[in-house]
């Protein structure tokens, strides 16, 4: 680590390791609700709600579109496993706003056959994507 104020962040999909290094501060979603994690914070784990995730660096931040997963918070290191995870130069926006669309038509056709709770995933997907590249 850096210095006593940073800690290790290490973010891991099946695919690849999306992250690693030291950090001020990481931000994200949780089921319970939105979270910040600074060095010697309670130990715990998490469910990742889909959201932007926030990365202090020292040298400034970093924000990538996280979807879902787990994370374990220990005092000086955090490890989240995540479903799915882009940056936003990963992100196709025209796919991202239709993926919205999609998801949003969905929803208002209420029909019984529709599930309805894949299409509010969806469209919380489309959302934190368009978000992040804002």
């Amino acid at each position: 680590m850096a210095e006593t104020n940073d800690f290790t962040l290490k973010i891991i999909t099946p695919e690849r390791t999306f992250y690693e290094g030291s950090v001020r501060m990481v931000e994200f979603n949780t089921v319970e609700g939105e979270i910040g994690v600074l060095p010697g914070h309670i130990p715990m784990t998490v469910i990742v709600k889909p959201g932007v995730l926030t990365i202090t660096e020292e040298a400034g931040e970093k924000h990538a579109a996280l979807h879902a997963g787990f994370a374990e918070i220990l005092q000086h290191q955090v490890t989240i496993l995540a479903e799915i995870i882009e940056w936003p130069e990963e992100i196709d926006e025209s796919r991202a706003q239709e993926a919205k669309e999609r998801a949003e038509e969905r929803l208002r056709e209420k029909k019984p056959e529709l599930d309805t709770a894949r299409a509010e995933v969806a469209l919380r997907r489309a959302l934190t994507r368009i978000e992040v590249l804002k």
